[in-house]
């Protein structure tokens, strides 16, 4: 395997366009209008001491350490615990009391036999199966954490669907008619889910419980816009652009394209993942066999990690130190089972650097997932093995359960945090 590394900036071209009912600790900090947080109290390097001139009665000067800046976020937003950690509501020890009622399951959304396999955690066993509508991508937890949504994308025709799951009973409800609903997020506020139509170049911005349309935000410039992740205050969205190496930018509050950004080098962008302190996005990209470094404010291009073949999902660490990169072992859309190339790459957010490598045993695909409650269970579908993979944060080791068709996004559930900004689980 060749691994290039990729470090030239990138030129942004800025393009300006024209322009529920939550948990109850979200609910309360959604009332402010402006909202400002204080840091939490953390653990903090010893300040340094100046030692006194030689001679001098005056006692060593000790600077105190500087706190991390509090973060004014939009409107109803969930205010920011702790600004040098955005994940640290997401911790075992922060799971909601009423989500923690709700049944320890693994939803994959298996993309050619439309369907869902539940995986029972305890048991390593499919529990259940049921039916859902053509092409199920990705299994979405709603920001009020209540519903569990199947995008539904029906590839290639106009019939595309949402299918809820009742997050208490683990079952499906009726589907609700949305054209090409390959992704979906929700505005940190929680007033808006943004549905990701991937083949029509769009973000269609609609109601977070009956999907009713508000407001649509085309993105001429990304093909194959779908994947995102927020700043840490709320005020834009990064998504990637599949089939164009690009970027783009997009003001949550105002609803427009902020600029689009070309990636140095690589060419097909997928996962996209914020630092714990909210300044740097990771982009995974399958062409160029690593991890993009991109400065969120600045839109800048910064840096490249070079991790594995066919890069591909991105998830922390719930203690917010690590970064798990999974490797899909192929450059193909469609590759071929049991890729030696497959595997999952560790990396940990202070240094940027990689402290671990997972190998997929006899090969694999490990595509989109999510981490345990707990903390212990990295979950993975293998998109071209028909399996989900159960592996291990500790030592990568890892357990192989047959689903259906062409697993995809899956999503482990429950989840600790306030609420959830889409995709397979991205909460804080």
């Amino acid at each position: 395997m060749v691994v290039k590394r990729h470090l030239a900036a990138a030129t942004a071209v800025f393009v300006a366009l024209g322009a529920g009912t939550g948990l109850a600790v979200a609910q309360e900090a959604s009332q402010s209008p402006v909202q400002t947080t204080a840091p939490s109290a953390a653990p903090q390097p010893a300040p340094a001491q100046v030692p006194a001139s030689q001679g001098s009665s005056t006692q060593p000067v000790v600077s105190a350490p500087a706190a991390p800046t509090a973060v004014q976020t939009i409107p109803g937003m969930p205010p920011v615990i702790n600004p040098a950690n955005l994940y640290s509501e997401t911790a075992p020890d922060h799971i909601n009391p009423e989500v923690a009622q709700d049944p320890a399951r693994v939803y994959v959304p298996n993309l050619r036999s439309n369907d869902v396999s539940v995986i029972d955690p305890a048991t390593s066993k499919v529990v259940d199966r049921f039916p859902v509508g053509k092409s199920p991508q990705h299994v979405v937890p709603s920001w009020d954490l209540r519903t569990l949504w199947v995008t539904n994308n029906a590839e290639g025709t106009t019939n595309g669907s949402l299918t809820p799951i009742d997050a208490r009973t683990g079952k499906p409800g009726p589907a609700v008619a949305v054209d090409d609903p390959y992704n979906m997020y929700f505005t940190p506020d929680g007033k808006s889910a943004i549905v990701v139509a991937e083949a029509r170049k769009r973000l269609d911005f609609r109601d977070p419980h009956t999907m009713a349309l508000q407001q649509s935000v085309e993105t001429p410039d990304c093909k194959g816009v779908n994947h995102a992740d927020f700043s840490i205050d709320g005020r834009y969205a990064i998504f990637t652009c599949e089939f164009g190496g690009h970027l783009v930018k997009v003001d949550t509050v105002n609803k427009t394209v902020m600029g689009y950004l070309k990636l140095s080098s690589g060419g097909m962008p997928q996962d996209i993942l914020i630092s714990p302190n909210g300044k740097t996005f990771y982009v995974a990209d399958m062409m160029a066999d690593g991890v993009f470094m991109v400065d969120g404010d600045s839109f800048k291009e910064i840096g490249f990690i070079p991790t594995g073949v066919g890069t591909h999902g991105l998830y922390p660490s719930r203690d917010g130190t690590k970064m798990y990169v999974a490797n899909r072992g192929s450059h193909k859309i469609h590759g071929k089972p049991h890729s030696k190339a497959g595997g999952v790459t560790v990396i940990d957010f202070a240094t940027n650097k990689i402290v671990a490598n997972w190998p997929i045993p006899e090969g694999g695909s490990p595509d989109m997932g999510n981490v345990s409650a707990d903390g212990k269970t990295l979950w993975l579908s293998g998109r071209f093995d028909d399996v989900a993979y159960q592996i291990d944060t500790e030592d990568g080791s890892m357990k192989k359960i047959p689903v259906g068709a062409e697993p995809h996004g899956l999503t482990v559930w429950p989840q600790p945090g306030r609420y959830s900004i889409g995709h397979t689980g991205i909460l804080r």
